[in-house]
């Protein structure tokens, strides 16, 4: 498989199992190269983006000659370089933030953007960076990109909330757009909906349409525990779906997304995928039964979703290097039982041909960790349209190998050819 260099070539650093990837291909890019430190998560990102050159690499570790070489781009230009760099450190007076080791990573981003010498770059990362002292970590990023005077910072920076751009969840990012010295600045995308409240409150009619609900995600998808398969294994391959809204729709791929560019991939069919089931008590099954929709259940403080409403910030839960903490799940909104993988997939915008790890565990976090795909579109869209860039088309394109799925860490590890492990096992006696 090949890269189509008809189409604005895309390098995705930290890069996940690809949310973002997938919101830039929406958009019109071509997902050329992507690096992933963590090998179970770039096993998911090689299935689904089969036809770029995902890396499984410590991204301070690799340089821009490394991916160029590496992967199908050589020469080409490269137009946009996107991540979302981990940074933990807290800015200290009289101290440089980016200098915390915790936010060494943050300076390795704008290293390797200087290297590629992209036409832009988009960095996201947690709203909180925005909030007291982390603030200076960003204006000592963009200090450290415009010193070398061959980009621009488009400011001021702000906060995006994915729900202004038809995501079924409220969910806030940061992000920071640069652009070459030679190339125009970007802007950041208009509103394109108007969000309906966790609770189920829907607005008073406004000039935008009123965005999707937590029932147009998963009104149509068949309950998983009536599957016992699901107890197994995280797909079923016959099953039969309800009526779909139009965002449903769209990601089943039965009704064409005026708006994405992706490359086609093969649909699902009649199976359902990523939907492995989760044994509850019966004492916990009484509680979620009980709560009410758009309200905290008492002892779990799980949200229970609201039809009509959006979903909380769906969370990723720590590493096996920190923990391996499952984040709390939210309860369905008609069933007494917490959402499965897909279902947290369709309130992330991801269409239903899109796998994650077969373990909820790293399914919940591939998913917590990363963008939604309609913000990261709304996003890509704005930069191609700030360089006059017109979309093409993808072509279509197989998925990987579905081995890729079930990877236990030690075969990821050698299906990158890693010497040692990177992330440490998880202990399976956490949660």
């Amino acid at each position: 498989m090949s890269i189509d260099v008809r189409r604005p070539l895309a390098v995705d650093l930290f890069a996940g199992a690809g949310g973002l990837s997938l919101g830039l291909e929406q958009a019109g890019y071509e997902i050329a190269a992507a690096v992933e430190y963590d090998p179970i998560h770039a096993a998911v990102h090689e299935f689904n983006f089969p036809y770029g050159t995902t890396f499984c690499d410590d991204v301070s570790k690799i340089t821009g000659a490394d991916i160029r070489e590496r992967s199908q781009i050589k020469d080409q230009e490269i137009h946009l370089v996107a991540g979302g760099p981990p940074c933990q450190g807290i800015s200290m007076i009289g101290r440089r933030a980016i200098d915390d080791p915790r936010n060494a990573l943050l300076k390795e981003f704008v290293r390797v953007v200087l290297e590629l010498r992209p036409r832009y770059f988009l960095m996201e990362n947690v709203a909180g960076l925005m909030v007291g002292g982390h603030r200076q970590l960003v204006d000592e990023v963009v200090q450290m990109v415009e010193s070398t005077g061959e980009y621009r910072v488009l400011t001021p920076i702000r906060v995006l909330q994915a729900a202004d751009y038809g995501s079924p969840q409220s969910r806030k990012r940061v992000f920071v757009l640069g652009a070459r010295s030679d190339v125009a600045l970007p802007v950041y995308p208009e509103a394109t909906h108007t969000p309906r409240a966790i609770n189920g409150i829907v607005p008073l009619a406004g000039a935008l349409p009123l965005g999707p609900s937590v029932s147009d995600a998963l009104g149509d998808l068949p309950d998983a525990d009536l599957f016992e398969n699901l107890l197994y294994d995280d797909k079923v391959d016959d099953v039969v779906y309800g009526r779909a809204s139009e965002y449903a729709a769209r990601l089943r791929g039965t009704k064409k997304d005026p708006t994405d560019y992706s490359r086609p991939r093969p649909k699902p069919a009649k199976g359902l995928s990523s939907s492995a089931r989760t044994i509850h008590t019966r004492k916990s099954i009484d509680r979620f039964s009980a709560a009410l929709p758009g309200t905290t259940e008492k002892v779990s403080r799980f949200l229970r979703l609201h039809p009509e409403g959006l979903s909380n910030t769906l969370r990723a839960g720590t590493a096996s290097d920190r923990g391996a903490y499952t984040a709390p799940r939210p309860i369905h909104p008609t069933l007494p039982r917490v959402i499965t993988v897909r279902e947290a997939a369709r309130l992330h915008g991801y269409p239903d041909w899109f796998r994650f790890h077969v373990t909820k565990w790293n399914g919940f976090r591939q998913i917590g960790n990363s963008v939604p795909a309609r913000l990261g579109r709304a996003v890509g869209a704005a930069i191609l349209q700030a360089d006059g860039a017109e979309p093409k088309p993808g072509k279509s394109t197989k998925l990987g190998s579905p081995s890729l799925l079930y990877m236990t860490a030690g075969q990821a590890h050698t299906h990158f050819g890693l010497a040692e492990r990177v992330i440490p096992q998880r202990d399976r006696k956490v949660g």
